[in-house]
């Protein structure tokens, strides 16, 4: 938050400024999420999942390259709901017994995917990058809403805060053009109105590389250290 400030921001809602729609944190909006998987599961939406990314790397014959989930290849689609032992309402209020770890190994808690329609094409228009199709079991598969971890997944988190804040147009990157097919597959099950969608080209280096702290590409905070003046880098980017 300081960075962006720094750098020039400003919003009227946030962790730091409050608003109609707070709290801010997801730690704190763990009840709403909770209530989002509980009607996904109840309506059938949801399977629980054993496989870990690299179980699901193996079974695949030809993973997707790149950053995006793999296409899930159905391996828990036909196990019970409740095989594992874990009731919905425990989700995010689990508290782990260290004094067990030394001398057991419990099977790891399930992650939770969200089923989709096979063969079904998603379509949306992006205000960036125009007219979008993709297709169920193709080119994205059943997908994590709550994670081994005992904490929402992303796509379910993004759905649940966007709608809740009341958010008409997302405006991200578009290394998340394919989550938006998710995501509205979600917001229908879930029985909310989808917001539009805007889709940015990424910053990159001289190479054409995303930038990524991974690669230690230059941050924000970086910049200010060095004396940068928050005018000159917005001018140079456009």
């Amino acid at each position: 938050l300081e960075d962006l400030r720094w750098f020039g921001f400003e919003w009227q809602q946030g962790p730091d400024t409050g608003g109609l729609h707070a709290p801010y944190t997801q730690s704190e909006r763990m009840p709403l999420y909770r209530a989002a998987f509980e009607k996904l599961r109840a309506a059938g939406f949801l399977f629980p999942c054993s496989c870990s990314r690299q179980d699901v790397l193996r079974a695949l014959q030809a993973p997707h390259q790149g950053e995006d989930e793999p296409v899930y290849p159905g391996s828990c689609r036909g196990k019970n709901s409740f095989e594992f032992g874990v009731s919905s309402s425990e989700l995010g209020q689990r508290v782990p017994d260290n004094s067990k770890l030394e001398t057991q190994h419990p099977e790891p808690s399930p992650s939770w995917r969200f089923r989709v329609p096979d063969g079904r094409t998603i379509t949306f228009r992006d205000g960036a990058l125009g007219p979008q199709s993709f297709v169920a079991g193709v080119d994205f598969g059943d997908f994590v809403v709550w994670r081994n971890d005992d904490l929402p997944a992303y796509q379910l988190a993004c759905v649940v805060d966007d709608a809740a804040m009341g958010i008409t147009e997302v405006v991200r990157g578009a290394d998340l053009l394919s989550s938006t097919a998710r995501q509205l597959l979600l917001y229908e099950a879930l029985g909310l109105a989808a917001p539009d969608f805007f889709h940015c080209p990424l910053l990159t280096d001289a190479h054409g590389v995303r930038l990524a702290k991974r690669h230690d590409a230059l941050s924000l905070r970086a910049l200010r250290a060095a004396g940068t003046v928050p005018t000159q880098t917005r001018d140079q980017w456009g």
